[in-house]
């Protein structure tokens, strides 16, 4: 395990992809149907009077659904599987990091934690951007899973001005699920 923690230095620090910008501004439809799946009442999601009265211009964006504008879809999803089922794997950081991983078995992957700073509440209108910066990861250890290693990911998500809007911390556990150990 030393030769691989010894590789883990070079992608500290690294831009993990290129930026994802959402494809779509921010809007009253995609917020409606989150608060709905939610079941989040708060009215200045949804309601302009009621988000007027609170001081704002206008209803906002729940803080927590700022990941959602940048997503990639499900397309994107089946082309990276696709890829990699070929054996290739695109030239960025956290793709050659999950390569490395995966040659030494460390296949499977679990969210672990997520810290997110919000600096300025998100407007229909607003255009988001995230930047993925490969923050940390930890020696291999041991754990209920197996052995793993955690990858701590800063995001900062901007606006169309480049503007601070989110500061995330978001760690992931990438281990290998054959040496878990079995509990009697």
């Amino acid at each position: 395990m030393k030769e691989l923690e010894a590789q883990f230095e070079q992608f500290v620090g690294q831009v993990a992809e290129p930026p994802r910008v959402a494809r779509y501004a921010v809007n009253e439809a995609m917020i409606r149907n989150w608060v709905e799946a939610h079941d989040d009442l708060n009215p200045v999601y949804v309601d302009a009077d009621a988000a007027r009265e609170t001081g704002r211009d206008g209803v906002i964006c729940p803080p927590a659904m700022v990941s959602t504008w940048v997503m990639q879809g499900y397309r994107r999803w089946r082309a990276v599987q696709r890829q990699q089922a070929e054996g290739q794997v695109e030239d960025h950081a956290y793709f050659r990091l999950l390569a490395l991983l995966a040659e030494h078995g460390f296949t499977s992957v679990v969210a672990t934690s997520q810290e997110q700073e919000y600096v300025r509440e998100l407007q229909p209108g607003d255009h988001v951007t995230c930047h993925f910066t490969i923050e940390s990861i930890s020696p291999v250890k041991r754990t209920g899973l197996g052995l793993g290693c955690f990858i701590t990911l800063n995001k900062r998500y901007v606006d169309q001005h480049g503007d601070l809007l989110v500061d995330e911390r978001f760690v992931m556990l990438r281990f290998d699920p054959s040496t878990q150990e079995k509990v009697a």
